[in-house]
């Protein structure tokens, strides 16, 4: 099933067709690339819902393809994603990640297809990132992101980059199936989602950002008007059962992200203030702040180890904000600096509202040979106050291990 590629809007659709027409013209200096994967998800703790498994495996192909023609300043790029669950047939789902044509100019660059854009410098979220709906099937953290049709003009000046988006074709957030992991209680039915805006996945989004530095401080600033990302939710009733309803209303929003870097350590902050068009919601201003100080060849060895600290804070009531709304994340990164490129992170994200109520986390990776990545994943959730967002999924902590042939 592709059930992700299956609600692209028809206008992305003819966007789509219109780049696969360019390719015949595209010069011999092609490459393919990706990687094919497995992956294993085992939940310790019988899940709150009958209907959902303890165990998970899946499989993932990821290729891609990359051309350069008209003496390199042109290039047309394509990322194909799509994975088979064997627990949730809505985590079975493909996506193109990517399929724009890229013209470099001078001091200018267009962009015009599908394309994914990261903005952010913090590591427990990314309060900025907003170009690219999120994968949540994928990535429970949010990283994950669906490609996003969009007309992409940046200008490179010496008082710095200026980007600017139109972005048509509004792309829903994906939602664990009933028989899913890591989902909400009840259901969440990804294919009801209702508009607050007649034009519903039609409306044409923008958005803005200037970017710069000045000597160690690097920032951006930026804007987005149109469909937010992250839905509201109505109760209703779905095949006799209460389930949640995904909602999608305008929202304006103007972010700021800057990391200043003093020796070692490097200063990070993200804050955003989004403004709704619609009674259903309220205004609100998030911040995430931290800094993280590098310790070079721990007591005389080759590992690096750096060390973290971010503090989230969300204007919004309990119950209404966010995953982050008054908590703490300690935690590391160490890097092997080895040949395999082995790295791991870990910490514990530490509710300050409810002392009760922890997310601890590991990821960690190494390479085997040349093209096999080995990881592997772990979440404990940790919660005994209803009051707490971490309080649905305390039975959904989990181990994860994947490994990926890049070709």
């Amino acid at each position: 099933m592709l059930n992700n590629a299956s609600t692209l809007p028809r206008q992305v659709l003819r966007c789509c067709l219109a780049l696969v027409l360019l390719l015949p013209f595209a010069s011999a200096q092609a490459e393919l690339l990706g990687y094919i994967g497995g992956q294993l998800r085992w939940f310790p703790e019988t899940a709150l819902d009958s209907d959902q498994g303890d165990t998970s495996a899946s499989l993932v192909l990821a290729p891609e393809w990359y051309s350069e023609f008209n003496d390199r300043n042109d290039s047309i790029n394509l990322k194909l994603f799509y994975r088979y669950d064997s627990m949730d047939s809505e985590r079975s789902h493909g996506d193109i990640r990517e399929l724009y044509w890229l013209h470099v100019g001078s001091d200018w660059e267009f962009t015009l297809g599908l394309n994914k854009i990261f903005w952010g410098v913090t590591e427990s979220q990314h309060l900025v990132d907003i170009i690219n709906q999120t994968d949540f099937v994928e990535a429970p953290d949010g990283d994950e992101k669906l490609g996003q049709a969009m007309a992409h003009l940046a200008l490179i000046k010496d008082w710095g980059v200026l980007d600017l988006f139109a972005l048509p074709g509004f792309r829903p957030m994906t939602f664990a199936g009933k028989d899913g992991r890591l989902r909400s209680i009840p259901v969440t039915i990804a294919d009801k989602d209702s508009y607050e805006d007649s034009r519903a996945k039609d409306h044409v989004d923008f958005a803005a950002r200037w970017s710069h530095y000045i000597g160690n401080l690097n920032f951006g600033l930026s804007w987005f008007n149109g469909t937010g990302r992250e839905p509201l939710f109505r109760p209703t009733v779905h095949q006799g059962q209460t389930a949640l309803q995904p909602h999608y209303v305008q929202i304006q929003q103007l972010g700021l992200d800057t990391q200043y870097i003093v020796g070692d350590a490097s200063f990070k902050l993200e804050a955003i203030r989004r403004e709704y068009d619609t009674p259903l919601a309220s205004d609100y201003t998030a911040v995430t702040a931290g800094v993280e100080h590098t310790l070079v060849g721990v007591r005389d060895t080759i590992f690096d180890l750096g060390l973290l600290a971010e503090y989230s804070y969300d204007s919004r009531p309990a119950g209404f904000a966010g995953r982050l709304q008054n908590d703490l994340l300690l935690g590391g990164r160490l890097a092997f600096n080895d040949i395999a490129s082995s790295e791991m992170l870990f910490g514990v994200i530490q509710d300050l509202d409810e002392t009760e109520s922890r997310a601890i986390f590991l990821e960690s990776s190494t390479r085997i040979g040349d093209r096999t990545k080995v990881s592997i994943e772990a979440s404990i959730i940790n919660s005994n106050t209803p009051q707490s967002d971490l309080y649905l999924g305390r039975r959904d902590s989990y181990l994860e291990f994947s490994a990926e042939y890049y070709f």
